[in-house]
């Protein structure tokens, strides 16, 4: 066996037209960032846009367009934003769709937590950027699910169940439209983009139709409210948990595309 042949099946990706650098020590710097450091970089600049145009779709909504702005500008942004950098990080920006991915076998248990703060620390700059483009007007007398949609505690059950439904909805779409080998298709950003429009304008005016804890933490330290915000991460975790079980044992995971590269 030649030398090269040799470094080829020691290193499935020799060959492949990637400059790599090493260090000192052997090993190799540019793949390390990009199964590492580069997806969780992307979901954080991901769940920034997608939440500062989420946000701002809802501070600036006027009283004539009701769900169809917030509905819209969401799902659009989504299924843009996914297009442009799924392959990268996998195109989440969710930590509900992250933990349904990591228990289909789409997502390395290890970058969780990683994936994770990063969607959180999004929000947070998402949600910031758009107060600060708002007016304090605007930005106060906004309505959404990290502010006054659930407004006492009768509409609890509703909203949670709501949470999880919607919830539920988004996150088959992601598994099975994009990380299941047997269903995943080349338009599975314009689905989940669907998936979170149709969701808004079925369940918004019940409990937000937030769908994504990143999406409320964010605006909830902004106006600093927190009433009820758990249902948000409770619904969103719950569904997590239920297309986990439904695809695994149900449907069949199949040969998942674990995402740990990007790819």
């Amino acid at each position: 066996m030649s030398a090269e042949a040799a470094a080829s099946a020691r290193d499935p990706e020799f060959g492949s037209g990637r400059v790599k650098e090493q260090n000192m020590s052997g090993r190799w710097r540019v793949p390390w960032y990009e199964r590492f450091v580069q997806p969780c970089l992307v979901e954080l600049l991901g769940s920034t846009l997608f939440i500062f145009i989420g946000c701002l779709s809802v501070i600036q909504n006027g009283p004539d367009t009701g769900l169809l702005q917030p509905a819209l500008a969401h799902g659009l942004a989504l299924g843009l934003i996914i297009a442009t950098l799924g392959n990268i990080s996998g195109g989440h920006f969710n930590p509900a769709v992250s933990l349904a991915a990591m228990l289909i076998g789409g997502l390395n248990l290890m970058m969780l937590l990683p994936y994770w703060i990063s969607q959180l620390c999004g929000g947070l700059i998402g949600a910031a950027l758009a107060k600060a483009v708002s007016s304090e007007e605007r930005f106060w007398n906004a309505s959404g699910a990290a502010f006054v949609t659930v407004q006492e505690p009768g509409q609890v059950v509703g909203a949670v169940v709501a949470e999880v439904i919607l919830t539920t909805l988004l996150a088959l779409a992601v598994c099975m439209g994009a990380i299941n080998k047997k269903t995943q298709g080349p338009l599975a950003p314009f689905s989940i983009g669907f998936s979170v429009t149709v969701d808004i304008l079925a369940g918004g005016a019940v409990s937000g139709a937030c769908m994504n804890p990143a999406r409320a933490f964010g605006p909830a330290v902004m106006a600093n409210h927190w009433n009820f915000h758990w249902i948000y991460w409770l619904g969103p975790l719950l569904a997590s948990l239920l297309v986990g079980v439904l695809i695994r044992f149900f449907i069949g995971d199949g040969k998942t595309r674990l995402i740990l590269k990007g790819r």
